[in-house]
């Protein structure tokens, strides 16, 4: 496994944390890191992490707002907690980072195949898809270069 997948991994195990223990962003960082965290993930994939989850938590709202819009007929409060922080995760990856798209659904799928359930990899691929969709109507993706695929 690459360690950009390993550092979504880390990242949403914070936002599980965050979510279900209703810590403040560095709270729950330092926590993870101290306790949980990947004794044998670089420092850059450590970094990107950490910026992934502190991202998140700091936009919470926007990224509710982009998944509850292709969301239908689901409160964000009623998704399992897992399946909402790939989301978030996700969606936060479409908005602020450089990473392609497409490659955030993929390695949202498959932290979703290993963390969730089969329904719920086909209900997040779903919601991305659309809004991905709408994003690229909106704001086309442009000079954005493929992920690495390991030693990265």
């Amino acid at each position: 496994m690459g360690s950009r997948r390993k550092a979504r991994e880390c990242a949403l195990q914070m936002l599980f944390a965050a979510d279900v223990a209703e810590m403040p962003p560095d709270d729950v960082v330092r926590s993870y890191w101290a306790e949980l965290g990947e004794s044998d993930l670089d420092e850059t994939a450590r970094g990107f992490a950490t910026r992934l989850a502190k991202g998140t938590l700091s936009n919470l709202e926007l990224l509710d707002d982009r998944i509850r819009s292709r969301a239908e007929h689901w409160r964000i409060s009623r998704m399992a907690v897992v399946d909402r922080n790939i989301l978030r995760l996700a969606v936060y990856e479409f908005l602020y980072e450089p990473t392609p798209r497409t490659v955030a659904i993929n390695e949202a799928l498959e932290i979703a195949r290993r963390f969730s359930t089969y329904e719920a990899t086909q209900f997040i691929n779903g919601i991305l898809d659309a809004i991905k969709r709408d994003l690229d109507e909106q704001q086309p993706q442009q000079n954005v270069r493929s992920e690495p695929e390991d030693g990265d």
